[in-house]
């Protein structure tokens, strides 16, 4: 992920990280019942969630429970989910304002699980290739994030997009196509 994308995805998770505090500062000690600092860096607010990187959980939401759902299905041999985070109104809907020039203005999340296991794949590469309404391409690298994989991507205007998604992990490889309006 090129610097300046994960400069303005970590700004997005700083606000969403300050605006639960306030609110839990509002609500006096009371607020966010269990709080504990863990190894890994992140707060575990107790049922509140955890919030750790681009794994953040909030109130029992996480990254995967954002946006729209765009795929479900296979991708290979795993099971896998796909969904498209308009990143600007995830931030309105925390009570802030996009600041500056966002250059892409979408998240895509998606998740990989083993059928054998159940469990999430965790490590892994992969591209996303997307098609605009006017058949322009552009392929962005997918990076792997706490709790799912992730690239940003630019959705300039309304229209059906088609995304090829390519992963790799552990020798295997799978691919998924599907479509997303922006209206």
């Amino acid at each position: 992920m090129k610097t300046k994308h994960f400069v303005v995805w970590m700004a997005i998770l700083s606000f969403l990280a300050m605006s639960s505090l306030a609110l839990a500062e509002e609500k006096g000690q009371g607020g966010m019942s269990g709080m504990k600092m863990e190894d890994q860096g992140g707060m575990k607010m107790g049922d509140q969630g955890t919030m750790q990187g681009h794994g953040m959980t909030h109130g029992g939401n996480d990254m995967m429970s954002m946006g729209t759902r765009a795929y479900g299905g296979k991708m290979g041999s795993w099971h896998s989910e796909a969904r498209m985070i308009d990143m600007k109104a995830q931030m309105e809907s925390s009570g802030m304002k996009a600041q500056g020039t966002m250059t892409n203005s979408h998240h895509i999340a998606l998740s990989l699980t083993d059928p054998k296991t159940k469990k999430p794949v965790t490590e892994g590469t992969g591209t996303v290739t997307v098609v605009g309404p006017d058949k322009s391409m552009k392929t962005y690298n997918v990076t792997g994030m706490k709790g799912h994989f992730g690239a940003d991507v630019n959705l300039p205007k309304p229209g059906k997009y088609r995304c090829n998604v390519k992963m790799e992990s552990g020798g295997k490889t799978g691919t998924a196509t599907f479509h997303y309006t922006l209206k």
